[in-house]
Order: structure tokens, then C-alpha cells, then sequence
């Protein structure tokens, strides 16, 4: 989806503090987190997440506007739901490496938390970004290239 630029970047010319100002505050990726799994309701997401009303309102809208949710009539036909878009169904590997960092950093050795698993029940094994070469790549060995 291609959009004029947002006189409100807080970086214009850098992905990552553009997608920061869309989908990173804590609700939203919430949302995202909750949509991936089966929400679809203004109700299911409150309470899946606690938030409230006014906060899940706010973010829906910002969500559906940035085309990362959409709004469509549920199958009842009765009420709106919510559904992932291409864009939205694209942060799957960011919400995944928010939950493997979590997993490995914000619990206790032994403190119980859930866990992310297969269609088959097996869990999903770590992301790992990688080179063209198939070498793992961290912070150490990427740099960042402006263009343009």
C-alpha cells in the first residue's frame, strides 16, 4: 500500500521509527498480537487485553486507517469484526520475535509462560535472521545505508 509521506514521522527516512509510530505502542501491538490469534471482535479484544474502551477504539480506528485491519461485516451479518490484512498478517515475524525475546529475557529460569507452537504442537523454533549466505546476522554485522 502506498501512502503520501505523514508530515508526522518522527523519522521520515527510517523504517523502523516509521513503523514504531504505527504499530508501536503497547495496545496496538496487543491487537495485533490477539487478531493473530482469533480475535475479531470489539469485545474479544477488550477482554483478551484489559484495555479500555475509549484506548481500543483509538486504536482500531489507527489500525484499520493504516490498513493493517479491516473492518467487515461478521458472518452473523449482525455486527463488524476485524480482520488481519496482508500488511497486518506481515508483522507475524515481528510479534514472533517479540515473544521468543520474551521468552528468553522476561521470565525467571523455570517461571511458567506460554508458548507458540505449530499446527502440530511442536514449538516454533527460533528466528534467526540470516545473510544471503545463510550466516546468522545480529547488530554486530548489519549497518545501516541510506539511499537515495
Amino acid at each position: 500500500m502506498t501512502r503520501a509521506p505523514d508530515p508526522g514521522w518522527t523519522d521520515a527516512d527510517c523504517p523502523v521509527a516509521r513503523t514504531v509510530d504505527l504499530v508501536g505502542d503497547r495496545w496496538s501491538l496487543l491487537v495485533i498480537r490477539d487478531a493473530m490469534d482469533g480475535a475479531r471482535s470489539f469485545t474479544e479484544f477488550q477482554r483478551r487485553t484489559g484495555i479500555a474502551r475509549n484506548i481500543l477504539t483509538d486504536r482500531l480506528r489507527k489500525l484499520t486507517a493504516h490498513g493493517l485491519l479491516e473492518q467487515r461485516t461478521a458472518p452473523s451479518g449482525r455486527r463488524q469484526e476485524y480482520a488481519l490484512t496482508g500488511s497486518g498478517r506481515d508483522l507475524f515475524p515481528v510479534i514472533l520475535t517479540l515473544r521468543q525475546w520474551g521468552e528468553r529475557h522476561a521470565f525467571e529460569p523455570g517461571e511458567p509462560h506460554s508458548t507458540l507452537v505449530d499446527q502440530h504442537g511442536t514449538p516454533v523454533p527460533e528466528l534467526v535472521p540470516a545473510g544471503a549466505d545463510g550466516a546468522p546476522l545480529d547488530a554486530v554485522n548489519t549497518s545501516v545505508r541510506k539511499l537515495g
